[in-house]
């Protein structure tokens, strides 16, 4: 969970105008930027924010552990955004067989792998496209992506907020992260060396394919410690799949890093009459 809830709850602890303004402040944000990446449009982002921010009122006074706040603010603002864009591509199917590399893009991975360090250097086109990516994942992936990655949720809180269990949770991440790794390389082929492609999957060798499916448990340290000991043996003797790991722990790690929270904070006159509101509700309740 971000540190800023947990300080946007001390700050509302102290109950006066000015922590309670900066805590409304940072919830703001916390939505606005949360609303950019699942919704992709800044007016989108910016109702969501103003609606949750305003429902969640009466409840902040009586929120005191920051991830019932996490909670209560993830699961508003999702359900605000889910609602805006409607697509009826958003019931397209993935599979994961569809999304492991074939024999010939190891081997490609493999030859990147090698290369100066500093041609992958993140630029802000890198962020662009990154942010382009994940708002083409489904929306019950990237909402999972969102949330784990980006907000920093555990798989418990993120299960809880979609009303799933933690196992579906870990399989749609891990599908989420394989895609956005997959779209990411598809949108910077035209830049780059393209490698080429084979449809089958014939020749994907078998004993990789086989630890593609515990990519996100290894990486996420979930892996029973056999399981561990196993993978390691296997790339021990594999670069091509120690690359491709690689790569995906790049794609993660930016993804991460990604902020694409717009630099308008919002109208001061809402913050203040939201601020008012609470300080008026705070004191009714006592």
């Amino acid at each position: 969970m971000r540190a800023e809830l947990e300080q946007a709850v001390k700050w509302l602890r102290k109950g006066d105008t000015q922590t309670v303004s900066r805590a409304l402040e940072t919830l703001q944000k916390t939505v606005l930027s949360f609303g950019m990446k699942v919704c992709g449009h800044r007016e989108d982002a910016e109702d969501t924010a103003q609606e949750v921010l305003l429902k969640s009122l009466p409840h902040l006074a009586n929120l005191e552990d920051p991830q019932a706040l996490s909670a209560w603010l993830y699961t508003a603002a999702k359900n605000r955004c889910l609602q805006t864009r409607r697509r009826a591509s958003y019931r397209r199917t993935v599979l994961l067989e569809d999304l492991m590399p074939t024999g010939d893009e190891l081997a490609w991975l493999l030859t990147v792998s090698q290369q100066d360090p500093e041609t992958a250097a993140v630029t802000g086109e890198d962020h662009r496209l990154l942010h382009q990516a994940v708002l083409e994942l489904p929306p019950p992936l990237r909402i999972v992506l969102v949330l784990h990655d980006m907000e920093e949720l555990e798989t418990e809180q993120v299960a809880r907020i979609l009303s799933l269990q933690a196992g579906t949770v870990r399989v749609r991440l891990h599908r989420a992260r394989l895609l956005l790794r997959k779209e990411m390389d598809r949108r910077r082929s035209g830049k780059t060396q393209k490698r080429r492609r084979s449809k089958s999957s014939a020749d994907r060798p078998a004993d990789c394919r086989q630890i593609f499916a515990n990519l996100s448990e290894y990486l996420d340290n979930c892996l029973p410690p056999e399981s561990c000991d196993r993978m390691r043996r296997h790339m021990e003797g594999c670069p091509a799949c120690v690359a491709f790991i690689q790569e995906l722990k790049q794609a993660i790690d930016r993804c991460r890093a990604l902020d694409v929270c717009p630099e308008a904070d919002g109208p001061p006159v809402l913050r203040r009459l939201l601020t008012e509101e609470y300080l008026r509700l705070t004191k009714n309740s006592l």
